[in-house]
C-alpha cells in the first residue's frame, strides 16, 4: 500500500486550461489506478471583479484582448490543445460569462459531502460542453442534484452569503503564495506545477512519487 499525497489543485470552473489541465490529468491517472493522491480543489476567480449577474461573454472577451482578432488569436491554442485532450468545447454556444464565487461555493459544499472532484467535472461539462450560465443559481442548484447532492438545501445556501468570505480568504491566500494563474497543482504541499501538463509528464511524477 502506496501512502497517499496531497495533490492540490487551484482551479477556476471557466478556465479552458484547467478544463484541459483535468482532462490530462484523468487519463494519468485511469492509467495508473494505484497512484498516491488524494485531490483537493482550492478557488482562484480568474475575474475576482466580474459583476455578480456575469456578463455578455464576447463583450468580456473583446475587452480583455482588445477586439475580436484577440479573442480568436488568443483563443486558438485553446481550441488545438482541447482537440488534442479529446475535448469539444462549444465555443459557439456559450452566451455568457459568469461570476464564478457561486461555483466556488458549491464546490466547497460539495468536498464537505466527499464529492468535490463530481462537482468540479459537472461545473466543466456544464460551462464548456452544454454552454449553461455556471453562475446562475437553478442552473447549480441543478448540478448538485445531478451529482446526489440536495438541490433545495444548495439553492438555500446560494441565496444566502454562506462561506464567500472564506472563499475569497483561500483566493487572497493563493495569491499570497504566490499563484497567479490556473490551474497550479501542488503536490505534497512542496512542488508547485504550473499550467496543462500532458498526462505523460503526470506518469512521470506518479512514478517519482510512488518510488519514494
Amino acid at each position: 500500500m502506496t501512502d497517499t499525497v496531497k495533490l492540490d489543485i487551484m482551479s477556476d470552473p471557466i478556465c479552458p486550461w484547467c478544463y484541459i489541465g483535468k482532462a490530462h490529468l484523468d487519463r494519468a491517472l485511469s492509467a495508473h489506478p494505484d497512484h498516491p493522491f488524494v485531490i483537493e480543489w482550492h478557488p482562484f476567480q480568474l475575474n475576482p471583479d466580474m459583476p455578480p449577474e456575469g456578463m455578455d461573454r464576447r463583450a468580456y472577451l473583446e475587452g480583455k484582448f482588445g477586439g475580436k482578432e484577440g479573442a480568436v488569436k488568443a483563443y486558438a491554442p485553446v481550441v488545438e490543445h482541447a482537440k488534442n485532450a479529446g475535448l469539444n468545447i462549444n465555443f459557439e454556444g456559450m452566451q455568457r460569462t459568469p461570476n464564478t464565487m457561486n461555483a466556488h461555493r458549491l464546490i466547497h459544499w460539495a468536498g464537505i459531502e466527499g464529492r468535490q472532484t463530481a462537482a468540479v467535472s459537472a461545473l466543466f461539462k456544464a460551462y464548456f460542453v452544454d454552454a449553461r450560465d455556471i453562475g446562475d443559481v437553478e442552473v447549480l442548484s441543478d448540478i448538485a442534484d445531478g451529482i446526489e447532492m440536495d438541490a433545495s438545501v444548495v439553492a438555500r445556501l446560494l441565496e444566502s452569503d454562506a462561506d464567500i468570505d472564506d472563499i475569497r480568504a483561500r483566493d487572497a491566500h493563493s495569491r499570497q503564495m504566490g499563484i497567479s494563474s490556473v490551474p497550479t497543482f501542488i503536490i505534497g504541499g512542496k512542488h508547485a506545477v504550473p499550467g496543462a501538463q500532458p498526462p505523460e509528464l503526470w506518469a512521470k511524477v506518479i512514478a517519482e512519487v510512488m518510488a519514494q
